[in-house]
């Protein structure tokens, strides 16, 4: 969406709304149900960061000639998880999570260097801020005390996707006429009227920042169909009888909201 935005998706003409659909596996409603966000946000900001730790190699018989980078990133990759436990308040929603962990190129070698990768998610930029503030004094300390440098980057990634309540309502409207009392749902209905929030990040989120904008799921994987498992599963299995309740979504939510 940030590339599509430079290139001027936004721009003559430029959109009085916009609107996004994602399909969900897995969900215990029949394809094609649709669920409208509730107002305010409903997906995380995502940064992906590296942590490169750099010490010295040396033979794994004398490692007081060297200084070992694996275990200066373990000390760190644990104590990363602390910013959570101890420096976040409860209502401070944030998930921190290493994903790839590579390192050394023998078994008798101590590796002269560590890199770490992984992602945050956050609710509001206030924590985001902190987060990375945190991330990178911690690195840096607990590479220090080893003997032992750490950098911190962070690459590309996407604010908190922003649905608008003027907007999200017409559209929560829409879906009602379209499909039902049964086949049109907002996430404040299925939860009780208690706020729901995804863990996972969508880069339309860029678009929700500049225009009034809702995103959509659409259930498309009944679990007693067989379609027991979720999204981004390596068994995931999607139902394609839901593919034309979501072209109905968007074509009729222009009509109706244009006309």
């Amino acid at each position: 969406s940030a590339d599509m935005i430079q290139n001027g998706i936004l721009k003559d003409p430029k959109p009085d709304a916009a609107m996004m659909l994602h399909v969900t596996a897995g969900l215990p409603l029949p394809a094609g149900t649709v669920i409208v966000s509730s107002p305010g946000v409903s997906a995380p900001a995502a940064d992906y960061f590296t942590i490169k730790v750099q010490g010295k190699g040396c033979h794994g018989s004398a490692p007081q000639n060297g200084v070992d980078s694996i275990t200066a990133a373990a000390h760190i990759l644990i104590a990363l998880q602390e910013i959570h436990a101890r420096e976040l308040a409860s209502t401070e929603e944030a998930v921190l999570t290493i994903g790839t962990f590579h390192g050394g190129t023998a078994e008798n070698v101590i590796a002269d260097s560590v890199t770490m990768g992984g992602t945050i998610r956050t609710y509001d930029e206030k924590t985001r801020a902190f987060l990375k503030e945190r991330m990178t004094d911690i690195s840096r300390g607990i590479a220090s005390a080893f003997r032992a440098t750490a950098e911190v980057s962070f690459g590309s990634g996407c604010p908190t996707l922003v649905n608008d309540k003027t907007f999200g309502d017409l559209v929560a409207g829409y879906m009602t006429e379209l499909f039902g009392q049964n086949g049109a749902f907002t996430t404040a209905q299925l939860s009780g009227g208690k706020p729901s929030r995804g863990g996972g990040s969508e880069d339309f989120a860029y678009i929700s920042q500049e225009v009034p904008a809702v995103m959509l799921a659409l259930a498309a994987g009944e679990p007693k169909n067989g379609h027991n498992y979720p999204q981004h599963h390596p068994k995931v299995t999607f139902d394609e009888e839901a593919l034309p309740y979501g072209c109905a979504a968007f074509v009729w939510t222009a009509f109706q909201y244009l006309c």
